[in-house]
């Protein structure tokens, strides 16, 4: 037990203390002593000092985030997982393919996942033929696919160079608007890409890929390096390059590129040319509001006009 006068830390009271915190005064024992900019801190006053303190933001509006590349290193922890279930459970023939894949329109696949059959477009009449199984499509109400289909691949080359696009832009991109802003850049430049190719891809053809989200984080870079007067040249040049890709190799989704990249150059826009202030995050926001409504409204006029 202490001696009589001497004291005793307030959160332990059997525990003699000489230290006093520097921001109340009471004193401290060594479990309880927090380093501070001087001498020690208790613990009440180090999570009062967390709550009062202004959070530093980025340039444009967002927190900033201790380790930008976290959010980054998530994502593609999601689209490996995705990628290596696919692999297990049989490719193109896999039924989470075929769920997670972009189809405007159901299609009479082959059972096995090697192709289908044009021009069979209702289920009654897939069943009809031997070996198939009918896979719905966004217009028979898999509008989850408009989502999945941005972390779905099945070649081993297509996610490879997705994933090494978004290690190297994502965590920039992060560190200028902020972790909540830029998986909103993310996911809705994604939307954007799967609703152009919903409006014009081949309407039973199937469409992965994260190149939608990818080529959207791109056009976000041009508009970030446009609004602080950086060199946009070399940006030009891969969105050159990539454009000469999109539009030459067989196979490769135009629409998901084109819809992605001007997905990213208006949302990031939106919140890169948000007014400063303390109303920029609500500016900020009802733009985020309206491209959602904007892409809910195209969705669901491409579904009438399918159905």
């Amino acid at each position: 037990m202490p001696q009589a006068g001497v004291p005793t830390c307030y959160r332990h009271p059997g525990r003699e203390s000489h230290i006093r915190c520097q921001r109340c005064g009471r004193p401290i024992c060594p479990d309880c002593m927090r380093d501070a900019a001087v001498g020690f801190q208790c613990p009440e006053c180090v999570a009062e000092g967390r709550r009062t303190t202004r959070q530093a933001r980025t340039a444009y509006g967002g927190l900033r985030p201790t380790n930008a590349s976290i959010t980054t290193m998530v994502l593609i922890g999601l689209n490996v997982a995705v990628f290596a279930m696919i692999q297990l459970t049989g490719r193109y023939g896999s039924r989470l393919y075929e769920l997670f894949a972009l189809t405007p329109t159901g299609t009479c696949s082959v059972s096995d996942g090697s192709g289908y059959f044009p021009g069979v477009t209702s289920e009654g009449l897939c069943s009809t033929v031997a070996g198939t199984r009918w896979v719905p499509g966004v217009v028979d109400g898999s509008y989850w696919q408009l989502v999945t289909t941005m972390f779905t691949h099945v070649e081993i080359w297509h996610i490879g160079l997705n994933m090494l696009a978004l290690y190297m832009l994502g965590p920039q991109i992060e560190l200028a608007v902020g972790r909540v802003r830029f998986l909103a850049l993310y996911l809705l430049s994604g939307l954007a890409g799967s609703a152009l190719v919903y409006w014009l891809a081949d309407p039973e053809g199937s469409t992965v890929g994260a190149s939608t989200a990818v080529f959207g984080l791109m056009g976000a870079l041009l508009v970030i390096a446009h609004k602080v007067g950086g060199d946009v040249q070399q940006i030009l040049l891969l969105l050159a390059v990539n454009a000469v890709i999109t539009f030459t190799i067989p196979n490769v989704s135009w629409p998901g590129h084109l819809g992605g990249f001007l997905g990213g150059v208006v949302i990031s826009g939106v919140l890169v040319y948000a007014p400063r202030g303390p109303r920029r995050a609500a500016f900020q926001a009802c733009g985020l509001v309206t491209v959602t409504a904007l892409l809910a409204l195209a969705v669901i006029a491409r579904s009438a006009a399918l159905a």
